[in-house]
């Protein structure tokens, strides 16, 4: 039997790993209180634990399927509900992507392919923060690797039930975030295709299977959801026929790529353009606020308000609170988080540190001044550079001229020349594999009209893999004569990283562009000068100048301690102290709580309210049901007013919180004109606070309405 020796490389890479997706995680507070508000709901019983609900009572889904949630809730139900313990599961599923990545590189390239892929998955800025929240995407990225690691193992065994569960996780992918998980299909079936050594019957039969293993386990939950009778069961947030296949094809599928909005039917205006064009009077929208699917601007031309839905803007600014955000010019990517805050984040907001010298003045647009990414629509003009652009660049870009060249130094490297142009090796097959990834994927970001800037994770394995495996090609390929065209693919590599990189950095800092600069010359001098020898000295300078930049991106979230429902990675986040929060202001009028809690009763529902943003916080805080009768925009048909007159008479409601977001209309001017108007000098208070019982900003009389229902 062989013997396994550790690779304390790779066992150092994931040190590096935990300590940045890690660190710093208990300044998480309630993390993305929108599903933190579902977990929070979902350990109270197997029910709510099912679906993926909302609220303690069942009356309304999250936006997405309950996979994801379902490791978070096992975590919370393990550890409490906690900033931290609602995104261990995210830590762990990252650190687990970065050893998956090895795994699937050091059997067909060596060790050290598989070392520089990992270290460069796990320095990948938007890889970082997306591992520190309770976000569904480093869930995901981890269960599509799990497949192409299976999907590998069985061409390699040549195993038809291996491919068959490698499809089959792809199901399960989907039920964690829908149809993003299908993007990865291409580059699985074409690979089988091209690698497998069985004959093409043999083949088809397997991919038959492995299709039927796709389709089941992708539509036995779903299926399951829309059988159940909706008396039953919680209403299907985000959707507007309460269908769970509406929700995964419509709002989480044709409505990204189109740039659609449900429940108003219009488009996103300002979806694709460049971020300098989109301003809002020098306030970014939504900077950092929003859950997963946050943040959709206004209908009829209006800019982003912060707020996902239709109707007209919010009167009240962010938050449950009511409080109107401060005017004048806002820094870009400082986070919205409503008019008050925590007090641990407020000493860390405001004047910046003094160590930041050299860095620039945000700019106040959308996603400028700060690298891009820090907005929830900061995805630049659609286009085949959009994923190089300031917006999204910096998130996910910094070494993907590296990957592209590395494409061609790899498989020019691998070539057999006794084999026919269109036949390859093994190596080559895997080359195609990550290249089948990127490219879809990459595709899809260049023309959507809608997605928030961390979906870009998903370009981050193919990238770290290419990267891995083409610069140890050109490191070989610098070594033969100048002669030869592959010998210059490396200098060319670096120039050309490097001078994007030094590009990325100049939008946020003034001069220390130039010592990415300086760097890439000393690098390309010592790299000319140890050619000849064993030139590990060059081989490390190169590492260290391409790879300088992006570690500095990926240590900010980590240093500000950021868990955000926009996550993104920057300077700015060490200028403002990191983005904690989710869809709304994370904050709870204490006074509006002591009152309702106090005559609460024996109704069902603590309160009812237009929108999850003003519910999700005082769910979390109390445990009790807050129902959001609009879901998370406000705009979902999940209650009649019929319906929601009966339960008014039954008892169960007795009061309804007007945050002044745009909701349900009918049942608004039905509690205007027949509820009680509850005086806010009866439960105004003085402070609020954050969920989790940090004391809040400033405190103050909310600009909200509390009304009597009878």
């Amino acid at each position: 039997m062989k013997k396994r020796r550790i690779d304390w490389w790779l066992v150092a890479i994931l040190i590096l790993a935990a300590f940045l997706y890690g660190w710093n995680i208990w300044e998480a507070t309630s993390a993305n209180d929108y599903y933190t508000a579902a977990i929070t709901s979902m350990i109270q019983s197997f029910h709510n634990f099912w679906y993926g609900a909302f609220d303690p009572a069942g009356f309304i889904t999250v936006d997405k399927p309950p996979v994801a949630l379902w490791f978070m809730a096992i975590s919370a139900k393990i550890f409490g509900v906690h900033g931290w313990s609602v995104v261990l599961p995210s830590i762990l599923f990252g650190i687990g992507s970065v050893a998956l990545l090895y795994a699937m590189i050091k059997p067909y390239f060596g060790p050290w392919s598989a070392r520089l892929a990992a270290l460069v998955m796990t320095l990948t800025p938007i890889v970082v923060a997306d591992s520190r929240t309770n976000n569904m995407d480093a869930t995901l990225v981890f269960f599509l690797l799990l497949a192409g690691y299976l999907l590998l193992k069985a061409v390699d065994r040549q195993k038809a039930w291996m491919v068959v569960v490698s499809f089959g996780l792809i199901g399960v992918a989907f039920n964690i975030k829908m149809l993003q998980a299908f993007m990865i299909l291409p580059a699985m079936f074409f690979f089988y295709w091209i690698a497998s050594r069985q004959n093409w019957k043999k083949k088809i039969l397997t991919l038959v299977m492995a299709s039927a293993a796709l389709a089941g386990l992708t539509l036995a939950w779903p299926v399951a959801v829309d059988s159940t009778a909706a008396s039953e069961r919680p209403y299907v947030g985000s959707s507007q026929t309460n269908s769970m296949m509406e929700l995964a094809f419509g709002y989480n599928g044709t409505e990204r790529l189109l740039g659609q909005t449900t429940g108003t039917g219009g488009a996103f205006p300002g979806m694709g353009s460049k971020s300098k064009e989109s301003t809002t009077g020098g306030m970014p929208a939504a900077g950092g606020t929003g859950a997963e699917a946050t943040a959709k601007p206004q209908m009829g031309g209006t800019p982003p308000s912060g707020f996902k839905g239709s109707g007209k803007a919010p009167t009240n600014g962010q938050g449950p609170t009511g409080q109107k955000p401060p005017s004048g010019t806002r820094p870009s990517g400082t986070p919205m988080n409503g008019a008050t805050e925590s007090t641990a984040n407020k000493a860390k907001a405001g004047t910046p540190p003094s160590g930041a010298a050299g860095m620039k003045k945000p700019s106040g647009k959308m996603g400028g001044g700060m690298g891009g990414g820090n907005n929830a629509f900061s995805i630049g003009t659609a286009g085949p550079l959009r994923i190089l652009q300031s917006d999204l660049g910096p998130q996910i870009s910094w070494l993907l001229p590296a990957a592209l060249i590395g494409i061609i130094s790899a498989y020019a490297y691998f070539y057999d020349r006794k084999r026919k142009w269109y036949q390859t090796n093994r190596q080559q097959q895997h080359i195609w594999y990550w290249v089948a990834w990127l490219v879809p994927v990459a595709g899809f970001f260049s023309v959507a009209g809608f997605f928030h800037p961390y979906y870009t994770i998903m370009l981050a394995p193919p990238i770290a893999a290419l990267v891995g495996i083409g610069l140890v090609t050109m490191f070989k390929q610098f070594k033969q004569q100048l002669t030869r065209w592959t010998a210059w693919l490396l200098p060319i590599t670096l120039v050309v990283t490097v001078g994007l990189q030094a590009w990325y950095v100049s939008m946020s800092y003034t001069w220390q562009m130039w010592l990415v600069i300086v760097a890439e010359i000393v690098a390309l001098g010592i790299l000319f000068a140890g050619r000849k020898g064993k030139g590990k000295l060059g081989v490390i300078a190169a590492l260290v100048a391409m790879l300088a930049a992006p570690a500095w991106w990926s240590l900010t979230p980590t240093l500000a301690g950021e868990s955000a429902g926009i996550p993104y990675a920057g300077p700015a986040l060490l200028q403002q102290g990191g983005q904690s929060g989710g869809i709304g202001s994370g904050t709870v009028d204490s006074g509006l709580l002591s009152y309702v809690t106090k005559h609460q009763g024996n109704a069902k529902y603590l309160f009812a309210t237009s929108d999850a943003s003003t519910a999700a916080p005082y769910i979390i805080k109390t445990g009790k049901a807050v129902m959001a009768i609009g879901g998370f925009n406000g705009t979902d048909p999940a209650i009649t007013l019929k319906q929601f007159k009966a339960l008014v008479k039954a008892g169960k409601l007795k009061y309804f919180y007007d945050s002044g977001k745009s909701g349900n209309s009918a049942i608004v001017k039905w509690v205007e004109k027949n509820g009680k108007k509850i005086s806010s000098s009866k439960y105004s208070s003085t402070k609020q606070t954050q969920a989790n019982g940090m004391q809040g900003g400033f405190g103050g009389m909310s600009q909200g309405t509390l009304y009597q229902l009878k």
